[in-house]
């Protein structure tokens, strides 16, 4: 939980508004309201825009009263969210941590992860005109001002900003997915509170051109962002906010059918069927998976394999015979084996290893958890996967080795992933691993239960 926001408070008092009546000008419930003030939660992306109106205050300084109560977790992110000033109003525009280091802005701004303290000694800081913290941090830059940064490509974005039908061009698509491309890559290592708010500043200036510019320009943002409107989608699913992680993988699906990508709708519908496996909804789950396999699209291989895989996983949990679920996933692995090196971007992820992870918890579903903990002992590798995504499939192993009557060693492994899921404070990971705790209350006066369930609760 977050701290209290005083200076959120203090805004709506000063707009002379009660939570009764900012939450019905805004529209929401007076609860929401309570929420964001006390720190336990944030309003939506959609929403902010109206909030800042109703409490007169920019977006940029709405977004830094909202930061008063973030964890610091959450503060110390990828990169840094400059304020630039378009058509009079701040705008965020997301700079990676590579960008910040090579440009004037190092010398300017705080490191990213330390937004207490300035970059520089404080006597240098205040005496900075015209970019002085309070001008950097607070009202925003002008975007003529932005060349004598030297931030390269966001320079260009923030053209864009200002005028899409002139500036658009693939500079702007290609800055936005190498940013994607650097937010996905710290995911796996740091975690999603560390991207989550550089990914939703990329969104939001991709929606913000996107509106005036020509419908040619309009199909490769939308693109782009429906991929990164799905990894937000991911992000708030690990952090196990599902409310969240669905409207983004709703965002998702509206602009991938906005820009005519039907690859990419049939590959959202497969994520949704993985939360569904995240909530344990398996009748969901067989309904989105089969969708994904007989729609209209023309899905890569690889994804068709990853398809069949949940679907294989859906019928162990609705009770499927061993033979129907074995059927499934062979049909997983045929399709894998004839896959080619590189379809699509979007099915790169998915490999053997990959598989017989999934395989190995189709077996733990279908009630073969001694089967499932020989799979992972012979494929499970650290050096496979991320940080975060080793810890998670650790926290899977630890409940077959649960299940299978060996408490003392699925405690073992269950505190290898919570160490793991600390570092990339990967809340679903301990998520399942409080699944484990579970089952192992029969040994729960176990040394090595014991220290995991404290580690759980620490």
């Amino acid at each position: 939980m977050g701290e209290r926001r005083e200076g959120l408070v203090r805004a709506r008092k000063a707009a002379n508004l009660t939570q009764e009546k900012l939450a019905a000008l805004l529209p929401a419930d007076e609860k929401s309201i309570r929420a964001w003030e006390s720190g336990r939660s944030e309003p939506r992306p959609h929403r902010r825009d109206r909030l800042a109106r109703l409490l007169r205050i920019s977006p940029a300084r709405l977004e830094e009263l909202l930061r008063e109560g973030t964890p610091a977790d959450l503060r110390r992110s990828a990169g840094v969210l400059l304020p630039v000033v378009v058509d009079g109003r701040p705008v965020a525009l997301p700079l990676d941590r590579a960008t910040v280091a090579a440009s004037v802005l190092a010398r300017l701004v705080p490191a990213p992860g330390d937004a207490a303290q300035p970059a520089v000694p404080t006597t240098e800081w205040d005496a900075m005109s015209p970019l002085s913290r309070r001008s950097l941090l607070k009202n925003g830059l002008p975007v003529a001002a932005l060349p004598a940064l030297g931030i390269g490509g966001a320079e260009h974005v923030a053209r864009a900003l200002e005028n899409p039908r002139r500036y658009m061009d693939k500079t702007v698509t290609h800055y936005f997915r190498r940013q994607l491309d650097e937010y996905k890559y710290e995911d796996g290592e740091r975690g999603p509170a560390k991207t989550l708010p550089m990914t939703l500043g990329v969104l939001d200036i991709i929606d913000r051109i996107a509106r005036d510019a020509t419908a040619e320009d309009q199909r490769a943002l939308l693109q782009i962002g429906s991929e990164g409107a799905e990894f937000a989608g991911w992000l708030y699913r690990d952090r196990r906010q599902m409310a969240d992680s669905l409207y983004w993988h709703d965002r998702a699906m509206e602009w991938a059918q906005a820009a005519g990508d039907s690859t990419m709708q049939g590959y959202i519908l497969l994520k949704k069927a993985q939360v569904a496996y995240d909530e344990r909804d398996p009748r969901r789950m067989l309904i989105l998976t089969r969708a994904v396999r007989n729609g209209p699209w023309s899905l890569p291989r690889r994804l068709q394999a990853e398809a069949a895989q949940q679907e294989a996983r859906a019928e162990a949990m609705l009770g499927a015979s061993a033979d129907q679920v074995n059927r499934t996933l062979d049909v997983a692995w045929k399709l894998l084996d004839d896959a080619g090196p590189a379809e699509s971007p979007l099915g790169a992820h998915f490999n053997a290893t990959l598989l017989n992870m999934q395989t190995a918890i189709c077996y733990t579903e279908a009630g073969e958890p001694r089967r499932s903990v020989e799979l992972y002992e012979k494929t499970l590798k650290e050096t496979h996967f991320s940080r975060r995504d080793y810890g998670f499939f650790l926290s899977l192993m630890a409940n077959s080795l649960a299940l299978s009557g060996e408490p003392d060693q699925a405690a073992k492994t269950g505190l290898a992933s919570a160490r793991r899921a600390t570092e990339t404070n990967s809340r679903r990971t301990k998520e399942e691993l409080r699944r484990v705790v579970e089952v192992l209350k029969p040994w729960h006066n176990r040394p090595d239960v014991r220290e995991l369930r404290e580690a759980l609760n620490s």
